[in-house]
Parts: structure tokens; sequence; C-alpha cells
């Protein structure tokens, strides 16, 4: 789960990180008077949309000439009219593609003198299942190309969970940004608190780009990014209550309502699948036979009649599906239950599209015979690599 640039700032505030002061705006009458409440002589006025990029982004029918998704204003009624400008238009950035997200939401702060812009962040390194760091001198819109054209200049290191957050690891970065004196004891601490926060809730990913050097000397948070482990939100009715719908995947919204793991793709064969191993190796097998997938679907082991019929609804939802793929093999799962599911859901929407069904393990002789008598125009499948060609057969015409 993903929140705001705002909501994260009030996190990193509640923690004790420098930020900026600054007010979200939800309707542009708003703006005038959030604006009016901070300090100047600068007012910094971003699109709060969950994508990366907005300042080198663009509106859609934007006019010739016109900044991205965050500006540098020079006074209230300055940063009042570009808060208007921007809601309810579409900003288009590398992350969102070129259907861009609306923008909903605006944040106005105040601006701040920058000497030096530093990158930072705190992931979960998944082969060693630690936190780690990570850190460069290059921070700013740019990092993507440090990473892909100078990866020396990023340094990265994991803390051991027996310890957790020392003092070295604080210096270490302090070091490699080129600190100094006093800057070097704000680094060690501002590291300590951000991994503070990361661990107590349940962070996936926290990035501030850029870091910043002020003017005086000072380290600020000046940009951040928060995404948020979505099996221990559960544990967090805080974060929860930041989640934003209106910019999720429709189609995955509806999945998580129920306990189902889907990620839409851009391809053109609906998958549903129990077993994410499974799913991953139906989804490369549709590859190999010259197709590829829409979307990874995990209807899980435990999945019920109505959860199947859900899965099914948000395959069929998607415009991009050309025909479908249920691959299921019987464990906890049986596949009575699944047949079931499938046959309520294509009663329910209609089948427009090309059906493969493979069935093995589990109740496999009463699934198949659900689907044989439920009249439907399903194609059965012997085994997986049988269910690949027959179902990119189908899709190929």
């Amino acid at each position: 789960m993903n929140i705001h640039e705002y909501q994260a700032k009030a996190l990193l505030r509640d923690y004790g990180a420098p930020v900026s002061d600054g007010r979200v705006v939800l309707r542009a009458e708003e703006a005038k008077t959030a604006a009016s409440q901070l300090d100047g002589p600068l007012w910094v006025v971003k699109a709060q949309i969950h994508a990366g990029g907005r300042g080198k982004g663009h509106f859609k029918e934007a006019d010739a000439g016109e900044a991205g998704g965050v500006r540098l204003t020079r006074s209230v009624e300055e940063a009042a009219q570009e808060a208007a400008r921007m809601l309810g238009r579409t900003l288009v950035t590398k992350q969102t593609g070129p259907a861009g997200k609306q923008v909903n939401r605006i944040y106005i702060e105040d601006g701040a003198g920058i000497d030096k812009e530093f990158y930072l962040a705190l992931l979960v390194d998944r082969q060693t299942s630690r936190v780690s760091f990570v850190c460069s001198t290059e921070g700013g819109m740019d990092i993507e190309d440090v990473a892909a054209k100078t990866p020396d200049r990023i340094l990265s290191f994991s803390v051991d969970p027996a310890t957790g957050y020392q003092g070295f690891h604080g210096r270490r970065i302090a070091f490699e940004l080129g600190l100094e004196g006093r800057q070097v004891k704000q680094c060690v601490a501002l590291m300590g608190t951000l991994y503070k926060l990361f661990v107590e809730k349940d962070c996936e990913m926290l990035e501030i780009n850029p870091l910043i050097l002020t003017d005086t000397g000072e380290l600020k948070c000046l940009d951040a990014k928060m995404g948020f482990d979505s099996n221990a939100i559960y544990r967090h009715a805080d974060i929860a209550a930041l989640r934003d719908e209106t910019e999720e995947d429709p189609k995955e919204l509806a999945a998580s309502k129920f306990d189902l793991n889907y990620i839409s793709l851009d391809g053109e064969i609906g998958c549903m699948v129990n077993g994410a191993g499974l799913a991953m190796a139906t989804m490369d097998i549709i590859k190999l036979y010259g197709s590829s997938p829409a979307n990874f679907l995990d209807v899980g082991g435990g999945a019920t009649r109505e959860k199947v019929t859900e899965a099914f609804k948000i395959i069929t939802s998607d415009p991009n599906v050309k025909g479908i793929l249920v691959n299921i093999f019987g464990g906890i799962m049986r596949c009575d239950v699944i047949a079931e599911g499938v046959v309520a859901a294509v009663k329910e929407v209609g089948l427009k599209v090309p059906l493969v069904v493979r069935l093995e393990g589990t109740n496999v002789e009463q699934g198949k015979e659900i689907i044989r008598n439920s009249g439907l125009n399903v194609i059965a499948a012997a085994n997986l690599a049988d269910a690949a060609e027959k179902i990119v057969k189908a899709v190929k015409g």
C-alpha cells in the first residue's frame, strides 16, 4: 500500500524528521488560505499522485511551455493559481504511463534554500531479508539515470536485525555523502529516526529524493515516498486510514476486497491459478507459446466458490483480455470448488472470449464432470503445456 507525499511527510514529522511546513489542498477555493498559512517567501506547489517523476511530467492537453506537476511560486496568489490549474487535470509521468493519473490533491509547502541534493532510501532486501539503506550524492530527478550509467555512485548496505540500527550505519552514509562536522551527527540521528519508522510501521519502501543540505547547513527531507507491507496493515489502523483508493487499479482494488492476489499486466490472456509458483509458471509458458499474460491472479489454497466467481469477474472486466486460462492444481484447493465457481461466474457475466480449463489434483474428476455438464463452451486441457498451446491458438484465431 502506497501513500501520498503529504501523508508521508506527516509521518516523518511525527517521528521528528526534518520536513518543510505544508498544507494539503483538495479544492481550488482552499488554495489561497492554505498558502497564506505558510511563511514563504517561496511556495512549492506539488501534484499528489502515486507516481514519481512529477517534476518532469506533463499534463494532458497542456499549454505550450507549461511546467509539470511541481512548481515554484513566489507569492500566495501565484501558489493558489497554480494549485487551481493542477486540480482535476491528468498528469502523465514515466511511472504513470501514457494514461496518466488525475490530480485530486495538491500539497503546498514552504520552499527551501538548497546547497546540495542527495538520494536516500530504505528498502527490504529480498535476498538477505534485511532492511537496506541506499544512498547517493546524485540526488534529484535523474536518480534512475545514475543507477543505469554510474552505479558506482550509489552505496547500498543492509542492517543486521540482531543489532538493529547503530551509529556507524549513519556515519557510513554521512561520509559517503561528503558531510562534515555537525552534519554527520545530524545524519546519524536522522538515519536512526528513519530506520525506526520503517520497522515500526512495517514499511516496504521509504524514499527521500532529494534529501537536501540547506543553505544554512541543515539536513531536510524535501520529498518522501512510502510503501507499506499490505499483509501487515491490519496492525496499523492509522496507516490503513491513509489509503487513497482512487489511486489504485480498480481491478486490483476489487481483488483485495476478496483476499485475491491480483496484479494487472499488459497482455491478452487472463490467468486464474491457485498458488503463486504455479501462477508464475503459467505466465511463463504463455510467453513460451507466443502470447503474454494479462494478469497475475492467485486465488489461494482456500478459495471458496464465491472467491472464484469474483476472480473470474475481475478477469473479464479487463478489455484487453482476449482469452482466459484457468489452471488449477488441487492440493488444499478442490477442483470441484473451482469448477463450480467458474460455471457460476460464466453464467452470471457471460463468456465472450475463449476459455481453457486445466484441472488436476483433489476431486479432479468431479470438477471435470461439473464443467462437462455445464453446457458452456469450454476447452479442456490435459496438462499445462496443452492448456497454454490451446489458449494461445484460440486467441490467435
